[in-house]
């Protein structure tokens, strides 16, 4: 291995989920048992983010069921129940935070990936309570390192006060290509966490070459180190090398394991 691999972060391309009956047959092969989606889809996908887990509580049964039907080096992102981020003041959601982590993630052992708290697109930024929120997030479970994302829809985000708070707590923010949710392009923590959700299923792989080819190349740069040359909103972070988790998830969604694996394929 180089001095110039050591110092490159590991880039994970990947969809929202394993169950969605348009895949059967597109994406899935024809006959291939329901029970074995997850099996396949991880034999072709380097990350998948779960979202079952932001409509209600998993058991560790679950969990632990996911993690056998994945290989090694496999990871999942987590999407963090929405009874937490719901709450008016977020500042308590204390509670629910701690019944969330503790449900059973830690059966997912080294696949366990981000966990993604997704705000509602109505919550407007409140530095003082983001910053108490943010306080609530444990950084271990059972010896695991936990990293969190923060995923924003409203504008009053896009500005540098946010990207402070989240550095200083360490939490990555979610760089969203999205026709209308802010684009906060700063890195905030040692990876970094991309949805790609500009994908149309009128093109065999969501995104155009074009498409594909600039957003390999932004991921190889913060993998590297390297300022991608998306516009920042605050001073620019340290260089450093960091894993980079990419997730193509558009309306349709039925052309997103494709192009995760196109863009999988460019980096």
């Amino acid at each position: 291995m180089t001095a110039a691999a050591i110092r490159t972060g590991e880039i994970r391309t990947g969809i929202g989920g394993w169950t969605f009956e348009p895949w059967r047959g597109t994406f899935f092969p024809e006959g291939l048992p329901h029970v074995r989606e997850l099996e396949y889809a991880a034999s072709k996908l380097g990350t998948i983010e779960i979202n079952g887990t932001y409509y209600r509580t998993q058991t560790p049964a679950s969990y632990a069921k996911w993690r056998k039907s994945v290989p090694d080096g496999f990871v999942f992102s987590v999407k963090a129940i929405r009874y937490a981020t719901m709450k008016k003041k977020l500042a308590e959601a204390g509670e629910s935070v701690e019944k969330f982590i503790g449900s059973g993630l830690a059966e997912l052992g080294d696949a366990l990936g981000p966990i993604v708290w997704q705000m509602l697109p109505t919550r407007k930024f409140d530095a003082e309570d983001m910053d108490a929120f943010l306080s609530l997030l444990p950084a271990k479970i059972d010896g695991l390192k936990l990293r969190h994302v923060l995923e924003v829809r409203h504008e009053t985000f896009a500005c540098a006060e946010f990207v402070t708070l989240a550095r200083k707590h360490k939490v990555a923010i979610t760089v969203a290509d999205h026709a209308e949710h802010p684009l906060i392009a700063d890195p905030t923590a040692d990876f970094v966490y991309a949805r790609l959700m500009r994908g149309q299923d009128e093109i065999p792989t969501a995104y155009d070459d074009a498409g594909l080819d600039h957003w390999a190349g932004v991921l190889k740069d913060w993998a590297a180190g390297r300022d991608p040359g998306l516009p920042l909103l605050a001073e620019a972070a340290p260089s450093k090398p960091r894993d980079v988790f990419a997730y193509i998830i558009h309306e349709g969604k039925v052309r997103a394991p494709a192009g995760a694996m196109a863009l999988a394929e460019r980096v």
